[in-house]
C-alpha cells in the first residue's frame, strides 16, 4: 500500500520560507506524477505544484508561481516543496500526492495526512 508522510510545516512570518518534505513508500512502480495540494479553512482544495516524474516537467498554481519550487529525489523517494516569500494567503494544510495528475488519477493514487503551514503578518 502506498504511503506518503509529509513533514516540514510550521509557523513563519510573512516573507519567510519553509521546505516541505514528503517521503513515499510502499510502491513498486514508477509513478506518473507527484504533487502538492493545499486547503485553507473555508476554502476549496487547490493544486499547488505538480511534477511529472518521467520528464521532470512541472506546473504551478498562478498564486505560487515564482515563489514555490517542487523537486523530487528519486533515490530517496521524497518530493519537496520549497516555499519562499510566504504570505498569510499561503496558510493552509498542505497535502502530498502521488499519481493525482492533471486530468488523470492513477489506480494506486494516494494522499498524505497533511502538514500545516501558518503564515503570520
Amino acid at each position: 500500500r502506498v504511503q506518503l508522510v509529509e513533514s516540514g510545516g510550521g509557523s513563519v512570518q510573512a516573507g519567510g520560507s519553509l521546505r516541505l518534505s514528503c517521503a513515499a513508500s510502499g510502491y513498486t512502480y514508477s509513478p506518473n506524477c507527484m504533487g502538492w495540494f493545499r486547503q485553507a479553512p473555508g476554502k476549496e482544495r487547490e493544486g499547488v505544484a505538480l511534477m511529472y516524474t518521467g520528464g521532470g516537467s512541472t506546473t504551478y498554481a498562478d498564486s505560487v508561481q515564482g515563489r514555490f519550487t517542487i523537486s523530487l529525489d528519486n533515490a530517496e523517494k521524497t518530493v519537496y516543496l520549497q516555499m519562499n516569500s510566504l504570505t498569510p494567503d499561503d496558510t493552509a494544510m498542505y497535502y502530498c500526492t502521488i499519481d493525482v495528475c492533471l486530468g488523470w488519477v492513477g489506480p494506486d493514487s494516494a494522499w498524505g495526512q497533511g502538514t500545516q503551514v501558518t503564515v503570520s503578518s
